[in-house]
C-alpha cells in the first residue's frame, strides 16, 4: 500500500482527472507505437462532469501532498455497478493505489449488485485486478472506424419500419406527453436489452448533440433506437430483434452527414454489425476493449453501448 489519501472528488478535480486519463493511456500506448491522445480534453471532461453529476459518491481521487495522482469513477444504474474509469499517473503505478480506489467505491460484499467494466486488452495488470473482484473479461468490444467506401452494402430498414427523430416525438414542452412517450419507449428497450434503465445517460447524449431515432414497425410498435452524431460517432443502438441491428446501423451511418471518419463501438457478439461495417469500408482500430462482468446482465447481440466508459 501507499501513503496517499483517498477522498471524494470535487468539481475542481475534473481537469486533473482528465489529464491523468490522457497521461496514463499515452504512457502505455506509446510503448506500443500507437498515436497519442491529442491535447483537446473537452470530450473526456464533459464525460467526467456527467459521472460526477449523476454519481458523486462513486467518484474518488487519490492525493499526495496536495496533488491528485489517481482517480476512479463508477456509476450505479439500478443493480448494475459499472466502473467507468480508474487511472493512476505512470510514476505512481504499482503501489496499490488503483486497488485502494476500487475498494473505496465497490458496493458492499454480499449485495445483489452486478459488477462490470470495460478495460483495454493491452492492460493485463488492470484486468487481473478487476478479475480478483469477480469482474472477469468475457467479451471483446471492438472499435471500428473509417469511411463508408461501399455504401451499396448498407441495408435499408425493413419494409414498414420507420426511423422517427427523437425531436419529432418530444417536440412539446419538457414533461409533456411526447417526452413521456419517448422516455417510456427507450426505458423499456433498455430494461429488456441492458437489464437496467439509464435515462440520465440518454439526457447526457442529447446534451452532447447526438441525434436519436426511435424505430417503429408497420403497426407503430417500438422495435429499437439509435444515435448518430456529426462528429462521426454512431451509437448506442438497441434492437428488439437482432435482425434489425444491421439495417439500423445502415440508417444511422447515412442519417447525418459526418464531418470526418465514422466510428462505432461493437461487441463481438454482434457479428452482423461487425461484418456490415467492415464490408462498408470501415476497419478495426486499436486493441480490443474487454467487457468484463461478475454475472450476465445484457444482451450484447442486440445492444451496442455508448463507449467503454459509459454503457
Amino acid at each position: 500500500m501507499t501513503d496517499v489519501s483517498i477522498r471524494p472528488a470535487a468539481a475542481a478535480d475534473i481537469q486533473a482527472c482528465a489529464e491523468i486519463w490522457r497521461e496514463s493511456i499515452n504512457d502505455y500506448t506509446g510503448r506500443l507505437n500507437q498515436h497519442p491522445i491529442p491535447d483537446d480534453l473537452g470530450r473526456i471532461i464533459r464525460l467526467h462532469q456527467h459521472l460526477f453529476a449523476t454519481d458523486p459518491g462513486l467518484f474518488v481521487v487519490a492525493e499526495r501532498e496536495g496533488r491528485v495522482v489517481a482517480f476512479a469513477a463508477a456509476v450505479r444504474r439500478d443493480r448494475l455497478w459499472f466502473l467507468s474509469m480508474c487511472f493512476v499517473r505512470p510514476r505512481e503505478q504499482a503501489r496499490g493505489i488503483g486497488r485502494q480506489l476500487l475498494e473505496t467505491i465497490l458496493p458492499p460484499a454480499g449485495g445483489d449488485a452486478v459488477l462490470a467494466t470495460a478495460i483495454d486488452s493491452a492492460q493485463p495488470v488492470s484486468n487481473g485486478l478487476y478479475s480478483r473482484f469477480g469482474i472477469i473479461p468475457r467479451l471483446p468490444l471492438l472499435s471500428i472506424s473509417g469511411y463508408v467506401t461501399h455504401p451499396e452494402v448498407l441495408p435499408d430498414l425493413p419494409p414498414g419500419t420507420v426511423a422517427v427523430p427523437f425531436e419529432t416525438i418530444a417536440s412539446g414542452p419538457p414533461g409533456g406527453p411526447g417526452h413521456t412517450e419517448l422516455t417510456s419507449a427507450v426505458n423499456a428497450l433498455d430494461r429488456e436489452l441492458l437489464g437496467v434503465e439509464h435515462p440520465q445517460d440518454h439526457r447526457f447524449l442529447r446534451t452532447e448533440g447526438r441525434h436519436g431515432y426511435l424505430y417503429r414497425d408497420a403497426i407503430g410498435a417500438t422495435v429499437g433506437y439509435g444515435y448518430t452524431w456529426e462528429t462521426g460517432r454512431v451509437g448506442p443502438l438497441a434492437a428488439r430483434d437482432e435482425a434489425l441491428v444491421a439495417p439500423a446501423l445502415g440508417h444511422l451511418l447515412r442519417a447525418v452527414p459526418s464531418r470526418g471518419a465514422q466510428a462505432v463501438w461493437v461487441p463481438g457478439a454482434a457479428g452482423s454489425a461487425v461484418e456490415l461495417l467492415l464490408g462498408a469500408g470501415l476497419r478495426f482500430e486499436d486493441f480490443p476493449i474487454l467487457l468484463s462482468w461478475s454475472e450476465p446482465f445484457a444482451d450484447f447481440e442486440r445492444y451496442l453501448p455508448i463507449s467503454p466508459g459509459l454503457l
